[in-house]
């Protein structure tokens, strides 16, 4: 696979990194990645993923842009507002780099379409805002062994790791299960800063990137967590993978998907 001078050019402060260069570039021209939710997180993710030239990047989601997804949500505009969220992000996608493919699924994603959703990709972003998407997302991606970025935003507080199947911890691992119905604030209810998604949003991101080309150290094994308020980042070590996890154990007690009922917080 040659570049042209076009993408000699666009991906030139990418090839002259060492740790990128041509070969780091092709890999992430040939990946597919998948987000889930095209909020708040979602929303910078596939932002600086299109301009990273990932060759193939899908995004499911069922929503259509309202007003009130324009503080925080930057792949959407005013003029925007009525139309399906997947297409609104794709059309701006597009517009960053029109040598990419982008996938639009606009629906909920449920225990009966995950599976043939994440089937073809690389790598699967977690953009979306409840607890029932996070747990029926990690279930899925640890029984397809698909690698996954999980995030959470909430008022001036967010959180990220990486969960790698059969290597590190997945996100049951740190949170066994969903939370009792209304027990948690919605961002609706609670509210949340809108550069929040952006800081999370474009670490997931990253992550992605390095999966993909292979360079650094992921989160894998950790749980990033930041608080915008007092500026700080702190990196927890998690439990090893697997010990009495309901998923991810030798032995798991949870061999299906389950579609939790938890109302959404419209990241």
């Amino acid at each position: 696979m040659a570049f042209t001078n076009e993408q000699l050019e666009r991906y030139s402060r990418h090839i002259i990194l060492k740790e990128i260069g041509v070969k780091g570039q092709k890999k992430l021209m040939e990946a597919r990645v998948l987000i889930i939710g095209a909020g708040g997180l979602g929303a910078p993710a596939a932002l600086y993923l299109a301009a990273a030239g990932v060759g193939t990047i899908g995004i499911a989601d069922a929503d259509v842009v309202d007003l009130s997804n324009l503080q925080r949500q930057v792949i959407h505009t005013t003029d925007d507002i009525g139309k399906q969220k997947v297409e609104s992000a794709a059309e701006t996608m597009r517009a960053i780099n029109p040598e990419i493919t982008v996938n639009t699924y606009h629906q909920f994603v449920t225990s009966r379409n995950i599976l043939d959703l994440i089937r073809e990709y690389d790598f699967v972003l977690d953009g979306t805002d409840n607890f029932a998407a996070k747990f029926l997302i990690n279930d899925a991606c640890v029984m397809a062994g698909k690698p996954l970025s999980h995030a959470g935003i909430i008022r001036f507080k967010g959180q990220l790791t990486t969960v790698l199947p059969g290597e590190g911890p997945c996100y049951r691992c740190i949170f066994k299960d969903p939370p009792p119905k209304d027990a948690v604030p919605t961002c609706r209810e609670a509210g949340v800063i809108g550069a929040m998604g952006g800081v999370i949003g474009s670490l997931q991101a990253m992550e992605a990137v390095k999966y993909i080309t292979g360079v650094g150290e992921l989160l894998s094994g950790y749980l990033l967590t930041y608080d915008a308020l007092k500026m700080e980042f702190h990196k927890i070590k998690l439990p090893p993978r697997g010990k009495g996890c309901a998923v991810c154990s030798e032995e798991p007690t949870i061999t299906e998907l389950i579609d939790y009922e938890q109302p959404a917080c419209d990241l």
